[in-house]
């Protein structure tokens, strides 16, 4: 997920900083307070998230797990491959494979731009719709985005949070459809337009046998645009 980097305008420092407070504060952090003037993210939700006392949010323990699992895979390779990466050739002896391969990475690269990417969007996206709705939201797209690559591709090893990360943007894009993102660091584009570029980009590459999951980024991003759509109202 290189490429994205999720901003406000004028107000993109103020934000980070928002951010990493929420980060490791959790769900007990008062949205607004302690600032002279409202939250430039609060957008007037007719529903509030749920909260709870967790010392992370879901988010946080998500990153957490990858770098853990990345470690893992650096010490025990061929263990984290074999039981940990999703084979589709072994995945109904080895079923856990499909949660556990959306934790693993292959290398640091890999790792890093999808942290990144959980930590601008997936954070904001739980924001707004609390953990346990997160945590659906990051599952069952990555779910849907494996079985989707295991549809078109029945070979091979996969793994990777890419397929549920696209699930998460493609949420986020429908409920705060006025989020602007800096593509490639640089071009400013609504979420939307860049849901939409990303999606043209993967369908167009699917094929190319570049060793990257197009089609799970797709489904995943389906998964996640139904999401947003049964959230919009309320969030």
């Amino acid at each position: 997920m290189k490429g994205l980097f999720v901003y406000r305008g004028l107000n993109a420092p103020r934000n980070a900083v928002i951010l990493l407070r929420d980060w490791w504060k959790g769900s007990d952090r008062d949205y607004g307070d302690g600032w002279d003037d409202p939250d430039p993210w609060e957008d007037n939700r007719t529903h509030s998230p749920p909260r709870s006392s967790l010392p992370l949010t879901i988010s946080g323990m998500i990153l957490t797990l990858c770098v853990l699992l990345f470690l893992v895979r650096l010490a025990a390779p061929s263990f984290a491959l074999n039981y940990l990466a999703l084979n589709p050739a072994l995945v109904m002896s080895r079923p856990w494979t499909l949660i556990t391969h959306m934790f693993m990475h292959a290398n640091f690269n890999h790792l890093f731009f999808n942290m990144i990417f959980l930590f601008f969007f997936g954070t904001e996206l739980e924001r707004r719709i609390g953990e346990n709705r997160f945590l659906m939201v990051f599952i069952v797209s990555g779910l849907v985005a494996a079985f989707g690559q295991m549809a078109v591709v029945p070979v091979g090893f996969m793994l990777g949070a890419s397929g549920a990360l696209y699930g998460v943007m493609g949420c986020l894009a429908v409920i705060a459809p006025e989020i602007r993102v800096l593509l490639f660091f640089v071009i400013p584009v609504s979420i939307r337009a860049s849901v939409v570029l990303f999606a043209i980009l993967d369908f167009t590459m699917m094929g190319s046998a570049d060793s990257i999951a197009h089609m799970a980024h797709v489904a995943g991003l389906v998964a996640g645009v139904v999401f947003g759509e049964t959230m919009k109202r309320r969030y």
